[in-house]
């Protein structure tokens, strides 16, 4: 992994604690929260205080997320919301912490300019033993305070001079006059800067969670699934469908279904067709990789030159993608390709609703020799995969993605995914013209992407 650090595409944009007065309040915090505390004078820490050097120390990388619930996090700075979600066990975690930290700007911003902020994602459930009880963790509250309970305090006063307002002779009440005081030594004016953190409460109906081998959860669609990665889960549970990747054609109907995705290319001609053909190229890649061919210095023109010498070793999922390339650029046959066919998730990317990030991600580990759209949709995946790799292909894709990708990463994804939805505003519906793209059931009874 140690090529992905140096090319910034792992524990990339963490923020860097290296003051002695950053590292005694974070060890504040962290005594707060666990009982433990470190002896680095310096480390990284993604958004929620995690921070691999620690974990390292302390031999244990989930020491902020025991179990893989309640995540605990660790606030130095409102900066940390530009940080990403490292281990993370629900895919909405980030979004969370991070919607919190926006809400609570400017008030997290006054805390932590004197001390770190200490918190967890508190849900119903205080472990994850089985896929039921992922049906209970739909409603996350934030729970957070300074190490010094500077908000505890803070209510505490409200409720002290709501009494000393509402109570008569409370003129005459020396020990509430006085404890008045002494909380109000601790927490300032609160009449004028009040101490309070609001949207503390969130709600993840659709998500994904590494727990089980991988589960994909989607209860707020009108066609409701559990898709595993691995095995699928035994017993009743709560959903219209349960399925496992192994059912190809159950997945694709699930999203056809629910109108969450729609095809790359719509028409013959569109520009999307140069997704096509990058896709066919890391496939190209990989195939060239697995082959033992060096792909240090190989440019794209002189892989696909390579490409005739090594056709039938090419996967049926680079046919698939060529064929309707050739459809997209020339007056060629338009091709037919079902559900069951290898290609038939490389073709699709997610409609424009607020779940398009989790089924990108869904597609994405459906589609895994797109390395790239792996990277960017599905790290977890990502990184499992790499491990696994030649050293030709780690190359190659370590190359690729910091000179390409890394480069105009928003350019790159408005290309791939197209302009994203408002994910805080009202649901939009998705256009008329990406449920057209995929034509009736056959005469067989199988949808046929177009």
């Amino acid at each position: 992994m140690k090529r992905l650090i140096e090319k910034g595409l792992m524990f990339g944009n963490l923020m860097h604690v290296d003051t002695p007065v950053l590292v005694e309040r974070y060890n504040r915090a962290l005594r707060h929260l666990t009982g433990k505390s470190t002896a680095l004078a310096e480390f990284h820490i993604d958004i929620s205080g995690y921070s691999p050097e620690i974990g390292d120390e302390l031999a244990d990388h989930y020491y902020l997320n025991h179990g893989g619930v309640n995540r605990q996090f660790i606030l130095l700075s409102t900066e940390q919301r530009h940080c990403p979600l490292l281990n993370a066990e629900f895919s909405t975690s980030r979004d969370i912490l991070r919607r919190f930290i926006d809400t609570n700007e400017r008030q997290l911003f006054a805390l932590t300019g004197t001390d770190a902020v200490a918190g967890e994602l508190e849900n119903s459930v205080l472990e994850v033993s089985s896929p039921e009880q992922l049906f209970d963790t739909r409603r996350i509250v934030v729970e957070a305070d300074t190490t010094g309970g500077t908000i505890a305090h803070s209510a505490r006063l409200e409720s002290l001079i709501e009494r000393f307002l509402s109570e008569q002779d409370a003129w005459f009440d020396g020990a509430l006059i006085a404890e008045m005081v002494e909380t109000a030594k601790l927490t300032g004016d609160i009449s004028r800067n009040p101490v309070r953190l609001q949207h503390a409460e969130f709600e993840q109906k659709n998500f994904w969670t590494s727990h089980f081998g991988g589960l994909y959860l989607f209860t707020d669609v009108q066609h409701s699934a559990l898709i595993a990665s691995g095995e699928k889960p035994r017993g009743r549970l709560p959903v219209d469908r349960v399925l496992s990747f192994e059912d190809r054609k159950g997945i694709a109907r699930f999203l056809e279904d629910n109108q969450l995705a729609e095809p790359i290319v719509k028409a013959r001609g569109a520009n999307e067709v140069v997704i096509l053909r990058q896709k066919m190229d890391f496939i190209l890649a990989a195939t060239l990789a697995h082959r033992g061919v060096a792909l240090d210095h190989l440019s794209r023109s002189d892989m696909r030159r390579l490409a005739p010498r090594h056709t039938e070793h090419l996967p049926k999922e680079y046919e698939g993608l060529a064929a309707m390339a050739r459809w997209a650029e020339t007056r060629g046959a338009r091709p037919r390709i079902g559900m069951e066919h290898p290609s038939y998730f490389y073709l699709l990317r997610a409609t424009n609703t607020p779940d398009r990030d989790l089924v990108n991600m869904l597609l994405a580990e459906l589609s895994p020799l797109d390395f790239r759209q792996l990277f960017i949709c599905h790290k977890h995946e990502f990184y499992r995969r790499y491990r696994s790799w030649s050293e030709s292909k780690r190359a190659y894709v370590t190359n690729m993605l910091s000179r390409e990708y890394a480069m105009d990463k928003a350019g790159a994804r408005a290309l791939l995914f197209g302009d994203g939805p408002d994910m805080h505003g009202a649901i939009e519906e998705p256009k008329a013209e990406a449920r057209d793209a995929i034509s009736g059931p056959n005469a067989g009874g199988e949808t046929l992407l177009a």
